[in-house]
């Protein structure tokens, strides 16, 4: 019986750090373990425990738990990337920055997830679209995007034309558009159809700028095309 007793109290240690090396997958498990957690930046493991990240994790916004996996708040960043570095992720979690594919990928790959698209116009004014389902392929698929269920919160919907495209590069063409690059037309990175209504990626300008062709930041259903938007963020969580 002594010898049980020693056993256990050698053991403790490792027993106490084994249930600390429960690791995040996202912003709703750090929500779950912690309600009590503000709107900040965080670390998740998307893809397990090598696989360390940080992320915005907002907290307050329509029952918190979002994974923020895109952010333009100020033309700091230059978004205008190749692909590598769409794979990959870029920027900082404090500031603007890009996730990474890979990221969103298996942030969307065992659970139903939606999407939330925040943004704000130079005016001040601020509107979101929601999509109740939101997921992407493997890379082997070029990320092709998915979604539906769309929610109107004054944005308007930008989204569903581009439904079903793969993710498009400066460097890698794989969109629909038959002669030209959709990626570098409109100086940015997304999932581009023939054209685009959204281009969160674009060229960050100021407000509305004829003098340059759809290359800003616009999400045109609420603003219309040439304009380019002041903030813009993309988010996730799974469906509860």
């Amino acid at each position: 019986m002594k010898l049980v007793s020693v056993v256990l109290l050698l053991l403790a240690p490792v027993l106490t750090s084994c249930l600390s090396l429960v690791l995040p997958l996202d912003c709703s498990d750090i929500y779950h373990h912690d309600k009590s957690r503000p709107s900040g930046v965080y670390t998740i493991y998307p893809i397990g425990p090598t696989s360390a990240v940080q992320v915005y994790c907002d907290m307050d916004s329509v029952g918190g738990r979002w994974t923020v996996f895109q952010r333009r708040m100020d033309g700091s960043l230059n978004f205008y990337r190749p692909w590598d570095q769409y794979k990959k992720g870029f920027g900082s979690a404090a500031g603007e920055y890009w996730l990474g594919l890979e990221n969103v990928f298996h942030l969307t790959l065992w659970n139903k997830v939606e999407l939330q698209v925040d943004m704000e116009d130079f005016n001040g004014n601020k509107a979101f679209a929601r999509y109740s389902s939101f997921f992407i392929d493997p890379e082997s698929n070029g990320y092709k995007l998915h979604l539906c269920g769309f929610t109107d919160g004054g944005a308007g919907d930008s989204l569903s034309y581009q439904n079903g495209q793969k993710f498009i590069t400066l460097d890698k063409d794989q969109d629909s558009c038959s002669k030209k690059n959709c990626a570098r037309l409109h100086v940015g990175a997304f999932w581009y159809n023939e054209s685009h209504i959204a281009n969160p990626n674009g060229v960050y300008l100021w407000g509305a700028n004829n003098t340059l062709n759809q290359v800003g930041m616009e999400w045109q259903s609420w603003k219309g095309a040439n304009y380019s938007l002041k903030t813009i963020s993309m988010k996730i969580r799974p469906v509860q």
